[in-house]
């Protein structure tokens, strides 16, 4: 902005209004421009913010009370206590020990604890002492996996008369028992294990080794590296099927993640996964869609990918937003959860103990996981109409909100 001399101004009226227009244009753009280095300074602030809370941080978005899943024992456990403790409230708020629940359907052995004969009779009169009840108390056994080695034995049969005066003498013996993987070791059972141990509980195949040396099993994981491999190639079948059937369902999911591949010319390689069906189907439920979770490695991220797994689907097919879904013939939902992390993300750069807009629509979701997690057990049909008539109404209520901040923005 020009400074201004009062010895140069002009005299002329028409002259200063035009300075005075120019002055203010001027002021006009400059505030514009520091409004605009202004909120850049503040994304960048902010992107610097998430990407130290990405790096070093916890990566948890619980709120308070929403409950931690992965704590660690010390978190969770305090010192001098073997229970986590519940509040009961009375008069006052005191803590009461809450014991592990044993199930009723685990075995039992009963160990009796009982006094010596002599120490049964009375010792004021000498009388026989006689069983006027008990006290039981419950502790909880482990006994550690085991192995047994299975002894395939085959007896052979020939005729003694042919042997002696026959030119061909016949044997008889029962057919090789089938199996996955012949002329291994391996069966169905400990396959399972290995299966299980690495790709449900994520326990390497080098700790795996360790184990089975425990167990006084010698099995390298260069062995059972080859039985996955094999194993695999067996099941392909069984995939295809599942295939087949999950497009047929009504409702998919699906979502992409990155995987480290040691021999690839790939930079980033992807595991697809698709899936259907609920968590824990209701028992006895014949009508529920079957749970099913198919893995689909491939060497990109490119649309092509999930358009040719889901050739043929066109339901529902809930994503996290990304545009690669777009090239598949289902229609689109969005995830919540992907949603909610924007917002606690905006809560992140907000401040430690500062509430602001964010929290306003976290709450807002929350109440829709309220209603979910109330309606859990319930069937298909009673979901829909908590959905409908219960979440519908949280929906519109955070429509109105975000209009509302959205007509502020841009007022």
């Amino acid at each position: 902005m020009k400074k201004i001399d009062a010895n140069t101004l002009p005299d002329d009226v028409e002259a200063l209004k035009a300075m005075l227009l120019e002055q203010q244009a001027e002021k006009a753009r400059l505030q514009q421009e520091s409004e605009r280095w202004k909120r850049d300074f503040y994304q960048l602030f902010e992107k610097w913010q998430l990407e130290l809370k990405k790096r070093f941080a916890a990566s948890a978005e619980g709120l308070p009370g929403q409950g931690d899943l992965f704590n660690e024992v010390e978190d969770i456990l305090n010192p001098d206590e073997e229970e986590v403790a519940v509040e009961q409230h009375v008069a006052y708020t005191r803590k009461l020990p809450r014991r592990a629940r044993l199930d009723a359907s685990l075995p039992r052995k009963e160990v009796i604890h009982d006094i010596s004969d002599d120490d049964k009779t009375c010792e004021c009169c000498g009388t026989d002492m006689h069983r006027m009840g008990e006290d039981v108390s419950e502790k909880l056994d482990f006994i550690p996996a085991k192995m047994q080695v299975t002894r395939h034995i085959r007896p052979k049969y020939s005729c003694r008369t042919c042997e002696q005066q026959g030119t061909e003498t016949r044997i008889k013996q029962a057919p090789v028992p089938a199996s996955m993987l012949p002329k291994s070791i391996t069966t169905p059972s400990l396959l399972a294990q290995i299966i299980t141990a690495k790709f449900q509980y994520g326990l390497p195949l080098y700790r795996q080794e360790a184990m089975f040396k425990q167990f006084g099993a010698d099995i390298s994981r260069q062995t059972m590296s080859r039985w996955l491999v094999a194993v695999s190639q067996k099941l392909e079948p069984l995939y295809q099927r599942m295939h087949d059937l999950l497009v047929q369902q009504p409702v998919l999911w699906a979502d992409e993640t990155t995987i480290k591949v040691i021999q690839s010319e790939k930079r980033k390689s992807y595991m697809w996964v698709y899936g259907c069906g609920t968590d824990k189907p209701p028992p006895g439920n014949t009508s529920s869609p079957p749970n099913i979770v198919l893995y689909d490695y491939q060497d990109g991220r490119g649309g092509s990918h999930p358009k040719d797994f889901l050739q043929g689907y066109r339901g529902p097919l809930q994503v996290d937003g990304y545009q690669g879904y777009e090239q598949t013939d289902a229609i689109l939902a969005g995830c919540w959860a992907h949603a909610r992390r924007k917002f606690v993300d905006a809560k992140t750069v907000q401040g430690k103990k500062k509430t602001g807009k964010a929290d306003v629509a976290i709450a807002f979701i929350q109440k829709l996981y309220r209603v979910e997690r109330l309606m859990a057990d319930k069937s298909a049909d009673e979901r829909l109409h908590a959905r409908q008539s219960e979440s519908a109404a949280v929906m519109s209520d955070l429509k109105e909100w975000l209009d509302t901040q959205l007509n502020c923005v841009f007022r």
